[in-house]
């Protein structure tokens, strides 16, 4: 029999407290047929089941929270504020945030990798050889790193998509060939090579 204030869970059969229960107007009490830990599991196992992981809770204690970048827990001192989040902290502690973290999970060297890179291209842009070597470049495809560039060949890499292609014809058009199609017969167009 069940109380007043409690309700049946339909996945593990326990009666729990209401507050155990997560809302759902379509259901005639307002709450859902699974208590939030069946709901946890049962979405966990979709998840695996899709191929995706899922983050574990980890408990913490007040005034502390769990760093998804270096997963330790730390005090609340230890985070940068965010006032967009929903606890006002961010989701990276100040160690896992800064410089030596976003190089390691974008590029996934170390700072001492990237500036033993740095020093064999005796620190300057691999391309350019005038500006000094600031910007990481890797490849977008296989995420490999290819070297350290000034902003201005990095950003040129990237306008042109990384496509040696556009690279090659817009040497040839700095050169002074003009990419322009050659009319060989009516409706026929030969291209430069």
């Amino acid at each position: 029999m069940v109380e007043r204030g409690s309700r049946r869970c339909s996945g593990c059969k326990r009666t729990l407290d209401r507050g155990a229960f997560a809302s759902n107007r379509s259901m005639p009490d307002g709450l859902q047929a699974y208590c939030r830990e069946c709901s946890a599991e049962y979405y966990r196992q979709r998840q695996e089941a899709k191929g995706r992981t899922v983050r574990v809770k980890v408990s913490v204690p007040s005034g502390h929270k769990h760093c998804r970048g270096c997963g330790e827990v730390k005090p609340y001192s230890e985070w940068h504020r965010k006032n967009s989040a929903p606890d006002g902290l961010a989701s990276r502690c100040k160690a896992a945030a800064g410089p030596a973290g976003h190089l390691r999970r974008k590029y996934g060297i170390t700072e001492a990798e990237r500036d033993e890179l740095i020093a064999s291209q005796m620190g300057l842009c691999a391309i350019c050889l005038k500006a000094p070597a600031v910007q990481v470049d890797h490849c977008h495809k296989t995420g490999r790193v290819r070297g350290v560039l000034c902003f201005n060949c990095n950003s040129g890499l990237g306008l042109l998509r990384d496509d040696p292609a556009a690279m090659n014809r817009a040497a040839d058009y700095l050169e002074g060939n003009a990419w322009k199609p050659t009319l060989v017969a009516p409706g026929v167009y030969r291209l430069p090579s």
